[in-house]
């Protein structure tokens, strides 16, 4: 129920962002969601990707400084009250959520928020207990 994230080091200076886009577009990896932190010296692109261990190998290659975390991704109607809901359960579950990201996909009406929490596996189980749709890595590299 796991879904890698690929997390890569990005100095801020033009054309570093394409570089990525670029190597994984060569090599036809497709991005699936991505969210950038950044400060004044650098930043964080965090990505879902079709092949994850594929574009890891690639951008490592390619001379990033790459990881991947381990990330869970839930599927809630795209209405006002349901991301609320399913971070209660977590809240609740004393399970804190460190960040999180969301998009849309193309094969359901459903949102699909991508959440990094320290405990995947009990943040799994409560979400499934209080009937959220938690959704496998298959599923979510497939959107």
């Amino acid at each position: 129920m796991l879904v890698k994230q690929i997390s890569v080091f990005l100095e801020n200076k033009s054309g570093r962002l394409a570089e990525v886009t670029k190597t994984l577009s060569a090599n036809e990896i497709d991005i699936r969601a991505l969210y950038i932190a950044d400060t004044t010296e650098y930043g964080i692109l965090r990505m879902i990707v079709d092949k994850p261990d594929q574009a890891l190998d690639l951008l490592k290659k390619s001379g990033f400084t790459v990881s991947t975390t381990n990330v869970i991704a839930i599927a809630i109607a795209d209405t006002p009250g349901t991301l609320d809901d399913a971070l209660e359960v977590l809240s609740t579950g004393g399970i804190s959520v460190e960040y999180l990201y969301a998009f849309v996909g193309r094969a359901s009406t459903d949102a699909i928020v991508v959440i990094r929490v320290e405990n995947p596996e009990g943040a799994i189980g409560s979400l499934e207990n209080a009937g959220v749709r938690v959704i496998d890595s298959k599923e979510v590299y497939g959107l």
